[in-house]
């Protein structure tokens, strides 16, 4: 088997890193996990137990790799990893999420387990953007990218020629609509339109579909963007 490589973004493979993130890669999708890295410290217990049996009943090679643990997840507690195939997937009809320029991995790892527990199952990332493929994302998401249809787009045109009936919701801070009153008509399919951490969506977002606001006190500037796109896919469901 050939040496197993830092993650970079150009890899055709990337890292699940922990126990949980491991299990749901070899539960939702053991057609792409490659091997299993186990630390030689994880001998006991029935996480171990049930990763090895799941690595054997799919024939997916089991590995005791100390140093690439360590190298991988950047710390010593780090007891299994998948190692998984990349393959984007193709995003359906139903309602999005749409991701555009998010930066943070830990943000987006936790939109991912989010979306999935509010029931969106499609996500669309516009890059720039963070690697939905980042072991930071694949762990801070809990294995949820595994469950989940996420594409990369070049651009949002790249996005909106593909989906160009959708009805967009771009969350924006002067946003011209409430965001209980944009959910009490919901037009689907809709695209809920999350802008980056900094610097939000671009002014022309307004025009291009029903520009809603998460109405806050005047003691903060803005919602974490993890939290409102929760805020906005529960309420949405809702």
């Amino acid at each position: 088997m050939p040496a197993l490589e830092a993650y970079k973004r150009n890899l055709d493979y990337s890292y699940a890193p922990g126990m949980f993130p491991s299990m749901e890669a070899m539960k939702k999708a053991p057609h792409l996990v490659r091997r299993l890295l186990l630390s030689s410290k994880a001998t006991e217990g029935e996480g171990v137990e049930k990763l090895t049996a799941l690595a054997k009943a799919n024939n997916i090679r089991i590995e005791a790799a100390d140093k690439a643990l360590s190298r991988i997840s950047g710390k010593e507690n780090c007891f299994a990893a998948a190692v998984f195939e990349k393959q984007p997937a193709v995003l359906q009809q139903g309602d999005h999420v749409v991701l555009h320029h998010i930066s943070d991995a830990g943000n987006l790892g936790t939109i991912l387990r989010t979306a999935l527990g509010l029931g969106f199952h499609d996500i669309a990332i516009i890059r720039p953007a963070t690697d939905v493929y980042d072991p930071k994302v694949v762990r801070s998401s809990m294995g949820a990218l595994f469950s989940l249809r996420v594409r990369e787009y070049e651009n949002f045109d790249a996005y909106r020629a593909e989906f160009p009936e959708h009805q967009l919701y771009p969350f924006m801070l002067d946003g011209s609509i409430l965001l209980e009153e944009a959910a009490k008509d919901i037009i689907r399919p809709c695209a809920l339109v999350m802008g980056n951490e900094g610097s939000g969506l671009p002014p022309e977002f307004a025009q291009m579909g029903r520009a809603v606001r998460i109405p806050h006190s005047d003691d903060i500037d803005s919602l974490n963007l993890a939290i409102a796109t929760a805020i906005g896919m529960y309420t949405f469901k809702k």
